[in-house]
Protein backbone atom coordinates (compact mmCIF):
# COMPACT_ATOMS: atom_id res chain seq x y z
CA UNK A 1 0.00 0.00 0.00
CA UNK A 2 1.58 3.27 -0.73
CA UNK A 3 -0.39 6.95 -0.28
CA UNK A 4 1.08 9.97 -0.78
CA UNK A 5 -1.64 12.30 0.92
CA UNK A 6 -0.91 13.62 4.64
CA UNK A 7 -1.66 11.61 7.45
CA UNK A 8 -0.97 14.12 10.94
CA UNK A 9 2.25 13.49 12.55
CA UNK A 10 0.78 12.02 15.60
CA UNK A 11 -1.16 9.62 13.99
CA UNK A 12 1.86 7.89 12.13
CA UNK A 13 3.98 8.20 15.40
CA UNK A 14 1.13 6.23 17.45
CA UNK A 15 0.93 3.23 14.49
CA UNK A 16 4.70 3.01 14.94
CA UNK A 17 4.78 3.18 18.77
CA UNK A 18 1.35 0.53 19.25
CA UNK A 19 3.02 -2.12 16.56
CA UNK A 20 6.55 -1.37 18.14
CA UNK A 21 4.39 -1.91 21.45
CA UNK A 22 2.80 -5.07 20.30
CA UNK A 23 6.17 -6.34 18.83
CA UNK A 24 7.72 -5.85 22.42
CA UNK A 25 5.03 -7.64 24.01
CA UNK A 26 4.55 -10.89 21.91
CA UNK A 27 8.57 -11.71 22.44
CA UNK A 28 8.18 -11.00 25.78
CA UNK A 29 5.81 -13.75 25.13
CA UNK A 30 7.52 -15.71 23.61
CA UNK A 31 10.63 -15.28 25.38
CA UNK A 32 8.60 -16.69 28.69
CA UNK A 33 8.07 -19.84 26.70
CA UNK A 34 11.44 -20.20 25.53
CA UNK A 35 13.72 -19.06 27.87
CA UNK A 36 13.47 -15.40 29.42
CA UNK A 37 17.36 -14.07 28.59
CA UNK A 38 16.12 -14.76 24.50
CA UNK A 39 13.71 -11.34 24.89
CA UNK A 40 15.53 -9.06 22.39
CA UNK A 41 15.45 -6.02 24.39
CA UNK A 42 18.02 -8.09 26.79
CA UNK A 43 20.06 -10.01 24.58
CA UNK A 44 20.41 -6.42 22.59
CA UNK A 45 21.18 -5.11 25.81
CA UNK A 46 23.93 -7.83 27.27
CA UNK A 47 25.12 -7.84 23.60
CA UNK A 48 25.89 -3.69 24.10
CA UNK A 49 27.29 -4.64 27.87
CA UNK A 50 29.74 -7.17 25.87
CA UNK A 51 30.98 -4.55 23.25
CA UNK A 52 31.18 -1.60 25.76
CA UNK A 53 34.83 -0.66 26.23
CA UNK A 54 35.99 -0.94 29.88
CA UNK A 55 36.45 2.93 31.18
CA UNK A 56 32.71 3.45 29.53
CA UNK A 57 31.45 0.79 31.86
CA UNK A 58 33.47 2.17 34.91
CA UNK A 59 32.02 5.65 34.03
CA UNK A 60 28.47 4.08 34.14
CA UNK A 61 28.99 2.42 37.11
CA UNK A 62 30.18 5.63 38.92
CA UNK A 63 27.56 7.38 37.52
CA UNK A 64 24.51 5.61 38.27
CA UNK A 65 25.47 2.84 40.68
CA UNK A 66 23.00 -0.16 40.88
CA UNK A 67 21.04 1.43 38.52
CA UNK A 68 23.09 1.28 35.22
CA UNK A 69 21.06 -1.89 34.09
CA UNK A 70 17.99 -0.27 34.50
CA UNK A 71 19.74 3.07 32.83
CA UNK A 72 21.07 0.72 30.18
CA UNK A 73 17.63 -0.86 29.47
CA UNK A 74 15.55 2.46 29.80
CA UNK A 75 17.83 3.90 26.81
CA UNK A 76 17.35 1.12 24.71
CA UNK A 77 13.61 1.28 25.05
CA UNK A 78 13.29 4.96 24.29
CA UNK A 79 15.40 4.44 21.11
CA UNK A 80 13.28 1.74 20.01
CA UNK A 81 10.37 4.13 20.73
CA UNK A 82 11.73 6.32 18.49
CA UNK A 83 12.67 4.53 15.62
CA UNK A 84 9.02 2.80 15.97
CA UNK A 85 7.99 6.36 16.00
CA UNK A 86 9.41 6.88 12.58
CA UNK A 87 8.93 3.88 11.26
CA UNK A 88 5.18 4.60 11.58
CA UNK A 89 5.74 7.96 9.76
CA UNK A 90 7.18 5.63 7.01
CA UNK A 91 4.47 3.19 6.86
CA UNK A 92 1.79 5.47 6.29
CA UNK A 93 4.12 6.53 3.10
CA UNK A 94 4.38 2.95 2.03
CA UNK A 95 3.75 0.56 4.18
CA UNK A 96 6.38 -1.25 2.55
CA UNK A 97 9.35 0.80 4.17
CA UNK A 98 7.54 0.04 7.85
CA UNK A 99 7.37 -3.43 7.17
CA UNK A 100 11.06 -3.50 6.01
CA UNK A 101 12.51 -1.28 8.94
CA UNK A 102 10.90 -3.90 11.32
CA UNK A 103 12.35 -7.41 9.89
CA UNK A 104 15.42 -5.50 9.83
CA UNK A 105 15.22 -4.53 13.82
CA UNK A 106 14.02 -8.55 13.88
CA UNK A 107 16.88 -9.43 12.64
CA UNK A 108 19.37 -7.52 14.85
CA UNK A 109 17.89 -9.37 17.99
CA UNK A 110 17.91 -12.80 16.02
CA UNK A 111 21.63 -11.66 15.90
CA UNK A 112 22.18 -10.43 19.39
CA UNK A 113 20.20 -13.60 20.43
CA UNK A 114 22.91 -15.96 18.59
CA UNK A 115 25.69 -14.22 19.89
CA UNK A 116 24.83 -15.66 23.81
CA UNK A 117 26.61 -18.23 25.32
CA UNK A 118 25.10 -21.33 25.56
CA UNK A 119 22.70 -19.96 22.50
CA UNK A 120 20.65 -22.43 20.42
CA UNK A 121 18.02 -22.05 17.45
CA UNK A 122 15.07 -21.41 20.38
CA UNK A 123 16.51 -18.77 21.25
CA UNK A 124 15.86 -16.75 18.31
CA UNK A 125 11.99 -17.09 18.16
CA UNK A 126 11.18 -14.34 20.48
CA UNK A 127 12.98 -12.00 17.93
CA UNK A 128 11.10 -13.76 15.23
CA UNK A 129 7.87 -13.78 16.61
CA UNK A 130 8.00 -10.38 17.73
CA UNK A 131 8.83 -8.38 14.39
CA UNK A 132 5.80 -11.02 12.96
CA UNK A 133 3.57 -9.55 15.22
CA UNK A 134 5.01 -5.82 14.63
CA UNK A 135 4.44 -6.08 11.59
CA UNK A 136 1.35 -7.39 11.49
CA UNK A 137 -0.13 -5.25 13.77
CA UNK A 138 1.90 -2.42 11.59
CA UNK A 139 -0.13 -3.25 8.47
CA UNK A 140 -3.74 -3.73 10.12
CA UNK A 141 -3.33 -0.22 11.95
CA UNK A 142 -2.07 1.46 8.57
CA UNK A 143 -5.67 0.06 7.09
CA UNK A 144 -7.90 0.53 9.50
CA UNK A 145 -6.39 4.63 9.66
CA UNK A 146 -6.30 4.69 5.29
CA UNK A 147 -10.19 3.52 4.89
CA UNK A 148 -11.01 3.63 0.89
CA UNK A 149 -12.72 6.86 0.23
CA UNK A 150 -16.43 6.27 -0.85
CA UNK A 151 -18.04 8.42 -4.48
CA UNK A 152 -18.20 11.39 -2.17
CA UNK A 153 -14.76 11.58 -1.25
CA UNK A 154 -14.38 11.91 -5.58
CA UNK A 155 -16.04 15.43 -4.96
CA UNK A 156 -13.61 16.22 -1.59
CA UNK A 157 -11.03 18.21 -3.61
CA UNK A 158 -13.94 20.55 -5.40
CA UNK A 159 -16.11 20.86 -2.30
CA UNK A 160 -13.90 20.08 0.99
CA UNK A 161 -16.51 16.81 1.73
CA UNK A 162 -14.22 13.60 2.32
CA UNK A 163 -15.68 10.42 0.81
CA UNK A 164 -15.86 6.75 3.50
CA UNK A 165 -18.63 6.80 5.88
CA UNK A 166 -16.84 6.79 8.43
CA UNK A 167 -14.60 9.50 8.26
CA UNK A 168 -16.68 12.09 6.88
CA UNK A 169 -18.85 11.48 10.09
CA UNK A 170 -15.84 10.79 12.85
CA UNK A 171 -13.56 13.85 11.96
CA UNK A 172 -16.66 15.92 11.05
CA UNK A 173 -16.35 16.94 7.40
CA UNK A 174 -18.37 19.71 5.87
CA UNK A 175 -21.44 18.36 3.75
CA UNK A 176 -20.76 18.74 -0.12
CA UNK A 177 -22.05 21.77 -1.52
CA UNK A 178 -22.46 19.65 -4.82
CA UNK A 179 -21.18 16.80 -6.63
CA UNK A 180 -18.74 16.66 -9.38
CA UNK A 181 -20.42 15.67 -12.36
CA UNK A 182 -17.68 13.30 -14.02
CA UNK A 183 -14.57 11.09 -13.69
CA UNK A 184 -12.13 12.31 -11.29
CA UNK A 185 -9.50 14.40 -13.69
CA UNK A 186 -6.08 12.67 -14.44
CA UNK A 187 -3.28 14.02 -12.96
CA UNK A 188 -2.07 17.17 -14.92
CA UNK A 189 2.08 17.32 -15.82
CA UNK A 190 4.36 18.11 -13.28
CA UNK A 191 1.77 17.05 -10.03
CA UNK A 192 3.01 14.18 -7.85
CA UNK A 193 2.38 10.77 -9.13
CA UNK A 194 -0.42 9.44 -6.88
CA UNK A 195 -1.81 12.67 -5.66
CA UNK A 196 -5.36 13.96 -6.21
CA UNK A 197 -5.31 17.32 -8.10
CA UNK A 198 -7.03 20.22 -7.50
CA UNK A 199 -9.64 22.18 -8.62
CA UNK A 200 -9.68 23.40 -12.33
CA UNK A 201 -8.56 26.43 -13.47
CA UNK A 202 -11.49 29.14 -12.83
CA UNK A 203 -12.83 27.02 -9.97
CA UNK A 204 -14.60 29.10 -7.30
CA UNK A 205 -14.55 26.40 -4.51
CA UNK A 206 -12.00 25.10 -2.23
CA UNK A 207 -11.52 22.08 -0.21
CA UNK A 208 -12.68 22.40 3.47
CA UNK A 209 -9.38 22.90 5.15
CA UNK A 210 -10.81 21.36 8.50
CA UNK A 211 -11.61 17.74 6.52
CA UNK A 212 -9.27 14.92 6.71
CA UNK A 213 -6.94 14.34 3.69
CA UNK A 214 -8.23 12.65 0.48
CA UNK A 215 -4.92 10.32 -0.49
CA UNK A 216 -4.42 7.58 -3.25
CA UNK A 217 -3.08 4.37 -2.19
CA UNK A 218 -1.80 2.75 -5.01
CA UNK A 219 -5.24 3.16 -7.66
CA UNK A 220 -7.75 3.58 -4.90
CA UNK A 221 -8.65 7.11 -2.70
CA UNK A 222 -8.07 6.44 0.66
CA UNK A 223 -9.08 8.81 3.76
CA UNK A 224 -7.68 9.47 7.22
CA UNK A 225 -10.32 7.60 9.56
CA UNK A 226 -9.29 9.04 13.14
CA UNK A 227 -11.76 6.63 14.88
CA UNK A 228 -10.60 3.36 13.29
CA UNK A 229 -7.12 3.89 13.66
CA UNK A 230 -8.09 4.98 18.08
CA UNK A 231 -9.82 1.85 18.12
CA UNK A 232 -7.06 0.05 16.52
CA UNK A 233 -4.64 1.78 18.93
CA UNK A 234 -6.35 0.39 21.70
CA UNK A 235 -6.63 -3.17 20.57
CA UNK A 236 -3.26 -2.96 20.01
CA UNK A 237 -2.33 -2.07 23.28
CA UNK A 238 -4.47 -4.54 24.92
CA UNK A 239 -2.96 -7.28 22.98
CA UNK A 240 1.05 -5.79 24.07
CA UNK A 241 -0.14 -5.82 27.57
CA UNK A 242 -1.60 -8.94 27.71
CA UNK A 243 1.41 -10.42 26.11
CA UNK A 244 3.95 -9.12 28.03
CA UNK A 245 2.11 -9.83 31.81
CA UNK A 246 1.76 -13.44 30.42
CA UNK A 247 5.88 -13.36 29.86
CA UNK A 248 6.35 -12.08 32.36
CA UNK A 249 4.36 -14.87 34.42
CA UNK A 250 6.08 -17.50 31.96
CA UNK A 251 9.31 -16.27 32.68
CA UNK A 252 9.24 -18.51 35.70
CA UNK A 253 9.55 -15.54 38.92
CA UNK A 254 6.35 -16.65 40.82
CA UNK A 255 7.83 -20.60 40.74
CA UNK A 256 11.28 -19.54 41.56
CA UNK A 257 9.98 -16.86 44.27
CA UNK A 258 7.63 -20.04 45.41
CA UNK A 259 10.32 -22.64 45.23
CA UNK A 260 12.62 -20.28 47.30
CA UNK A 261 9.97 -19.74 50.18
CA UNK A 262 9.61 -23.19 50.46
CA UNK A 263 13.57 -24.24 51.41
CA UNK A 264 14.21 -24.61 54.26
CA UNK A 265 18.29 -24.12 55.20
CA UNK A 266 20.34 -27.00 56.95
CA UNK A 267 21.78 -26.37 59.92
CA UNK A 268 25.66 -26.45 59.79
CA UNK A 269 27.77 -29.26 60.85
CA UNK A 270 29.34 -26.64 63.16
CA UNK A 271 27.96 -23.16 63.75
CA UNK A 272 29.30 -20.11 64.47
CA UNK A 273 29.21 -18.81 67.74
CA UNK A 274 27.67 -15.38 68.06
CA UNK A 275 29.07 -12.56 67.11
CA UNK A 276 31.10 -10.74 69.66
CA UNK A 277 29.47 -7.97 71.47
CA UNK A 278 32.65 -5.70 70.58
CA UNK A 279 31.59 -6.78 66.68
CA UNK A 280 29.48 -3.99 66.13
CA UNK A 281 30.04 -0.32 67.97
CA UNK A 282 25.95 0.67 66.92
CA UNK A 283 27.09 4.06 65.57
CA UNK A 284 24.69 5.91 64.09
CA UNK A 285 25.78 6.32 60.47
CA UNK A 286 28.41 3.87 60.56
CA UNK A 287 28.08 0.49 58.09
CA UNK A 288 26.42 -1.98 60.60
CA UNK A 289 28.99 -5.60 60.55
CA UNK A 290 26.26 -7.53 59.23
CA UNK A 291 24.77 -6.24 56.04
CA UNK A 292 21.44 -6.27 55.35
CA UNK A 293 20.71 -8.53 52.38
CA UNK A 294 18.12 -6.14 50.80
CA UNK A 295 21.24 -3.48 51.15
CA UNK A 296 23.83 -5.39 50.01
CA UNK A 297 25.50 -4.47 47.24
CA UNK A 298 24.74 -6.06 43.44
CA UNK A 299 27.38 -5.42 40.48
CA UNK A 300 26.76 -7.86 37.75
CA UNK A 301 26.05 -7.96 34.10
CA UNK A 302 22.73 -9.47 34.41
CA UNK A 303 20.34 -7.03 33.16
CA UNK A 304 17.50 -9.43 33.43
CA UNK A 305 17.70 -12.04 36.50
CA UNK A 306 18.29 -15.49 36.58
CA UNK A 307 15.63 -17.27 37.26
CA UNK A 308 16.62 -20.94 38.29
CA UNK A 309 14.57 -22.93 40.15
CA UNK A 310 16.18 -25.20 42.70
CA UNK A 311 14.47 -28.32 41.24
CA UNK A 312 16.05 -27.57 38.28
CA UNK A 313 19.55 -26.53 39.28
CA UNK A 314 22.06 -28.85 38.68
CA UNK A 315 26.25 -28.45 39.14
CA UNK A 316 28.83 -29.59 36.70
CA UNK A 317 32.25 -30.19 37.79
CA UNK A 318 35.12 -31.18 34.51
CA UNK A 319 37.43 -30.42 32.84
CA UNK A 320 40.92 -31.47 34.70
CA UNK A 321 39.69 -33.84 37.12
CA UNK A 322 39.58 -37.87 37.55
CA UNK A 323 35.84 -38.00 38.35
CA UNK A 324 33.59 -35.57 36.91
CA UNK A 325 30.90 -34.35 39.30
CA UNK A 326 27.27 -33.52 38.83
CA UNK A 327 25.26 -32.02 41.85
CA UNK A 328 21.85 -31.48 42.70
CA UNK A 329 20.37 -29.28 44.86
CA UNK A 330 19.23 -31.87 46.79
CA UNK A 331 22.73 -33.40 46.79
CA UNK A 332 24.05 -30.02 47.55
CA UNK A 333 22.10 -29.46 50.55
CA UNK A 334 23.00 -33.35 52.05
CA UNK A 335 26.94 -32.48 52.39
CA UNK A 336 27.86 -31.09 55.55
CA UNK A 337 27.14 -27.22 55.92
CA UNK A 338 29.55 -24.24 56.59
CA UNK A 339 28.95 -21.23 58.13
CA UNK A 340 31.39 -18.48 57.36
CA UNK A 341 31.20 -14.98 57.67
CA UNK A 342 32.75 -13.15 55.01
CA UNK A 343 32.84 -9.62 53.68
CA UNK A 344 32.91 -9.38 49.73
CA UNK A 345 34.16 -6.77 47.53
CA UNK A 346 33.55 -5.28 44.14
CA UNK A 347 36.40 -4.58 42.08
CA UNK A 348 34.78 -1.40 40.04
CA UNK A 349 34.92 0.03 44.12
CA UNK A 350 36.26 3.14 43.97
CA UNK A 351 38.54 4.33 47.16
CA UNK A 352 35.63 5.17 49.71
CA UNK A 353 32.92 3.35 47.61
CA UNK A 354 30.20 1.41 48.18
CA UNK A 355 30.75 -1.56 46.68
CA UNK A 356 31.63 -3.99 49.92
CA UNK A 357 29.63 -5.86 52.39
CA UNK A 358 29.58 -8.04 54.91
CA UNK A 359 27.17 -10.85 55.41
CA UNK A 360 27.20 -14.61 57.10
CA UNK A 361 26.65 -17.07 54.36
CA UNK A 362 25.78 -20.69 54.36
CA UNK A 363 26.45 -22.91 52.23
CA UNK A 364 29.42 -26.42 51.34
CA UNK A 365 32.88 -26.29 50.98
CA UNK A 366 33.95 -25.60 47.51
CA UNK A 367 37.46 -27.75 48.38
CA UNK A 368 35.52 -30.52 49.22
CA UNK A 369 33.46 -30.86 46.63
CA UNK A 370 36.57 -30.48 44.32
CA UNK A 371 38.54 -33.30 46.34
CA UNK A 372 35.20 -35.14 44.81
CA UNK A 373 36.42 -34.31 41.98
CA UNK A 374 39.77 -35.09 42.51
CA UNK A 375 41.56 -31.55 40.82
CA UNK A 376 44.73 -32.50 38.47
CA UNK A 377 47.96 -31.52 40.00
CA UNK A 378 48.90 -29.08 36.81
CA UNK A 379 45.20 -27.35 37.06
CA UNK A 380 45.36 -23.96 38.36
CA UNK A 381 41.83 -22.20 37.17
CA UNK A 382 38.29 -22.97 37.92
CA UNK A 383 36.23 -21.31 35.37
CA UNK A 384 32.78 -20.81 37.02
CA UNK A 385 29.71 -20.01 34.63
CA UNK A 386 26.85 -18.72 35.64
CA UNK A 387 23.19 -19.72 34.12
CA UNK A 388 23.16 -16.36 32.11
CA UNK A 389 26.67 -17.48 30.89
CA UNK A 390 28.73 -14.75 32.64
CA UNK A 391 32.51 -16.57 33.35
CA UNK A 392 35.24 -16.27 36.49
CA UNK A 393 38.46 -17.54 36.97
CA UNK A 394 39.41 -18.54 40.05
CA UNK A 395 42.45 -19.95 41.25
CA UNK A 396 43.05 -23.30 42.52
CA UNK A 397 45.10 -22.67 44.89
CA UNK A 398 43.03 -19.84 47.23
CA UNK A 399 40.00 -22.29 46.88
CA UNK A 400 42.16 -25.48 48.51
CA UNK A 401 44.29 -23.28 50.95
CA UNK A 402 42.01 -24.15 54.02
CA UNK A 403 39.58 -20.71 53.46
CA UNK A 404 36.45 -20.90 53.50
CA UNK A 405 35.37 -20.78 50.11
CA UNK A 406 31.46 -21.71 49.91
CA UNK A 407 28.93 -22.87 47.17
CA UNK A 408 26.59 -21.10 49.10
CA UNK A 409 22.80 -21.04 49.08
CA UNK A 410 21.94 -19.06 52.24
CA UNK A 411 22.41 -15.38 53.41
CA UNK A 412 22.21 -13.64 56.64
CA UNK A 413 20.11 -16.81 57.94
CA UNK A 414 17.56 -16.86 54.69
CA UNK A 415 17.72 -18.66 51.21
CA UNK A 416 20.04 -16.71 49.06
CA UNK A 417 18.24 -13.45 47.14
CA UNK A 418 18.10 -14.37 43.61
CA UNK A 419 19.48 -11.15 43.17
CA UNK A 420 22.51 -12.97 44.79
CA UNK A 421 22.47 -15.92 43.18
CA UNK A 422 19.85 -18.21 44.08
CA UNK A 423 19.62 -20.75 44.38
CA UNK A 424 23.74 -21.05 44.53
CA UNK A 425 26.39 -19.01 44.28
CA UNK A 426 30.25 -18.67 45.07
CA UNK A 427 31.94 -17.21 47.77
CA UNK A 428 35.51 -16.93 48.32
CA UNK A 429 37.23 -14.95 50.66
CA UNK A 430 40.23 -12.86 49.73
CA UNK A 431 39.30 -12.20 45.93
CA UNK A 432 37.72 -10.05 43.98
CA UNK A 433 34.07 -10.83 43.09
CA UNK A 434 34.48 -10.63 38.86
CA UNK A 435 37.31 -13.71 39.67
CA UNK A 436 35.28 -15.20 42.60
CA UNK A 437 31.63 -14.51 43.12
CA UNK A 438 29.77 -16.10 40.32
CA UNK A 439 26.28 -15.71 41.11
CA UNK A 440 23.79 -18.67 39.51
CA UNK A 441 26.72 -20.86 39.11
CA UNK A 442 26.21 -23.82 36.96
CA UNK A 443 29.32 -25.17 36.07
CA UNK A 444 33.13 -25.05 37.12
CA UNK A 445 35.76 -26.46 33.91
CA UNK A 446 38.81 -27.44 36.22
CA UNK A 447 41.40 -25.52 33.69
CA UNK A 448 44.42 -23.59 33.05
CA UNK A 449 44.99 -19.82 33.14
CA UNK A 450 47.04 -20.36 29.91
CA UNK A 451 44.39 -22.22 27.87
CA UNK A 452 41.46 -20.41 28.84
CA UNK A 453 40.06 -17.04 30.00
CA UNK A 454 36.85 -15.68 31.94
CA UNK A 455 34.43 -12.82 30.87
CA UNK A 456 36.58 -9.92 32.32
CA UNK A 457 40.03 -10.53 31.16
CA UNK A 458 40.36 -10.56 27.89
CA UNK A 459 38.25 -6.85 28.37
CA UNK A 460 41.93 -5.87 30.05
CA UNK A 461 40.99 -6.92 34.27
CA UNK A 462 44.21 -8.80 35.79
CA UNK A 463 43.60 -13.00 35.29
CA UNK A 464 43.46 -13.01 39.36
CA UNK A 465 41.87 -10.26 41.74
CA UNK A 466 43.38 -10.59 45.58
CA UNK A 467 41.34 -7.52 47.37
CA UNK A 468 43.77 -5.05 48.46
CA UNK A 469 43.72 -3.79 52.04
CA UNK A 470 41.84 -0.28 52.03
CA UNK A 471 39.62 1.36 54.66
CA UNK A 472 36.47 3.95 54.42
CA UNK A 473 35.19 6.96 56.36
CA UNK A 474 31.42 6.76 57.00
CA UNK A 475 31.37 9.31 59.81
CA UNK A 476 30.90 12.44 58.96
CA UNK A 477 30.04 12.29 55.52
CA UNK A 478 32.15 13.95 52.62
CA UNK A 479 30.97 17.86 52.18
CA UNK A 480 28.73 17.57 56.12
CA UNK A 481 28.76 20.41 58.10
CA UNK A 482 29.34 19.61 61.83
CA UNK A 483 29.09 21.58 64.97
CA UNK A 484 32.45 22.77 66.44
CA UNK A 485 33.82 20.56 69.37
CA UNK A 486 33.96 16.57 69.93
CA UNK A 487 33.45 15.24 66.67
CA UNK A 488 33.26 11.42 65.96
CA UNK A 489 34.94 9.94 62.79
CA UNK A 490 34.18 6.16 62.04
CA UNK A 491 33.95 3.84 59.26
CA UNK A 492 35.16 0.33 58.39
CA UNK A 493 38.72 -1.42 56.94
CA UNK A 494 39.41 -4.46 55.34
CA UNK A 495 41.89 -6.94 54.39
CA UNK A 496 40.62 -10.32 54.09
CA UNK A 497 41.83 -13.36 54.67
CA UNK A 498 45.07 -11.20 56.33
CA UNK A 499 42.96 -8.97 58.68
CA UNK A 500 42.71 -5.44 59.96
CA UNK A 501 45.77 -5.03 62.57
CA UNK A 502 45.38 -0.75 62.96
CA UNK A 503 43.38 2.21 61.65
CA UNK A 504 44.74 5.37 61.71
CA UNK A 505 43.34 8.65 60.88
CA UNK A 506 44.74 12.33 60.50
CA UNK A 507 43.23 15.85 59.79
CA UNK A 508 44.83 18.33 57.57
CA UNK A 509 47.78 16.41 57.22
CA UNK A 510 48.89 16.42 60.65
CA UNK A 511 49.85 13.50 62.86
CA UNK A 512 48.44 10.03 62.30
CA UNK A 513 46.70 9.34 65.16
CA UNK A 514 45.76 5.45 65.93
CA UNK A 515 41.37 4.78 65.72
CA UNK A 516 39.72 2.31 68.29
CA UNK A 517 39.10 -0.95 66.69
CA UNK A 518 35.73 -3.22 66.73
CA UNK A 519 36.37 -6.54 67.16
CA UNK A 520 36.26 -9.10 63.97
CA UNK A 521 35.50 -12.67 63.99
CA UNK A 522 37.51 -13.64 61.62
CA UNK A 523 40.54 -12.20 59.40
CA UNK A 524 38.07 -12.52 55.95
CA UNK A 525 35.25 -9.50 57.62
CA UNK A 526 35.77 -6.28 57.20
CA UNK A 527 36.41 -4.42 60.66
CA UNK A 528 34.61 -0.76 61.99
CA UNK A 529 36.48 1.43 63.74
CA UNK A 530 36.47 5.22 65.17
CA UNK A 531 38.05 7.99 66.84
CA UNK A 532 35.60 9.59 69.02
CA UNK A 533 37.79 12.62 70.13
CA UNK A 534 38.23 14.91 67.31
CA UNK A 535 38.37 18.22 68.50
CA UNK A 536 36.48 19.99 66.05
CA UNK A 537 37.48 23.61 65.16
CA UNK A 538 35.09 26.00 62.74
CA UNK A 539 36.35 26.12 59.31
CA UNK A 540 37.04 23.60 57.01
CA UNK A 541 38.80 20.59 57.64
CA UNK A 542 40.59 17.38 55.33
CA UNK A 543 40.24 14.36 57.02
CA UNK A 544 41.98 11.30 55.89
CA UNK A 545 42.61 7.10 56.77
CA UNK A 546 44.36 4.61 56.42
CA UNK A 547 44.92 0.84 57.51
CA UNK A 548 47.46 -1.18 58.39
CA UNK A 549 46.91 -5.17 58.04
CA UNK A 550 48.09 -8.24 60.03
CA UNK A 551 51.18 -8.63 57.34
CA UNK A 552 52.36 -5.38 58.48
CA UNK A 553 51.51 -3.86 55.13
CA UNK A 554 49.89 -0.17 55.38
CA UNK A 555 47.71 1.50 52.42
CA UNK A 556 49.22 3.13 50.45
CA UNK A 557 48.38 6.48 49.48
CA UNK A 558 48.80 6.52 46.05
CA UNK A 559 45.44 6.99 43.77
CA UNK A 560 45.48 4.50 40.79
CA UNK A 561 42.07 3.94 38.94
CA UNK A 562 40.35 0.02 39.20
CA UNK A 563 41.15 -1.13 36.30
CA UNK A 564 42.87 -3.74 35.99
CA UNK A 565 42.98 -4.75 39.50
CA UNK A 566 41.47 -2.33 41.84
CA UNK A 567 41.97 0.99 42.99
CA UNK A 568 44.34 2.07 45.81
CA UNK A 569 44.95 5.45 47.75
CA UNK A 570 43.71 6.69 51.30
CA UNK A 571 39.77 7.72 51.82
CA UNK A 572 40.04 11.50 52.04
CA UNK A 573 37.03 13.93 52.98
CA UNK A 574 36.18 17.62 53.65
CA UNK A 575 33.87 18.72 56.30
CA UNK A 576 32.85 22.26 57.49
CA UNK A 577 32.93 23.33 61.08
CA UNK A 578 30.44 25.82 62.39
Amino acid sequence: MQSNGRVPSWASALIGLVSGAVAVGVSLLAAGLVKPAAFPVVAVGNAVVDLTPAPLKEWAIRTFGESDKTVLLAGILLLLAAIAAALGRAAVRDLRYGLAGLAVFGLVGVAAALTRPGSGLMDVLPALAGAGAGMLALRWLVRRSLVPADSSALAGPYSGAVGSAGAAHDIGATPPSRTSPGPLPETSPGSVPGSVPGPPQGAGERRDPSAPPVMRAGNDLRAFDRRGLLTGAVGGVVVAGIAGVAGRMFSGQAEVSAARSGVTLPRPARPLAPLPAGADLRIKGLSPFVTPNIDFYRVDTALMVPQVDPRDWTLTIHGMVDRPVELTFADLMKRAVVEADVTLCCVSNEVGGPYIGNARWLGVSLAGVLRDAGVRKDADMLLSTSADGWTAGTPVDVVMDGRDALLAFGMNGRPLPVDHGFPVRQVVPGLYGYVSATKWVTDIKVTRFDRDEAYWTPRGWSARGPIKTESRIDLPRDGATVPAGKTVVAGVAWAQHKGVDAVEVRVDRGQWRQARLAEAPTADTWRQWVLDDWDATPGSHTIEVRATDATGYTQTGDRVPIAPDGATGWHTITVEVT
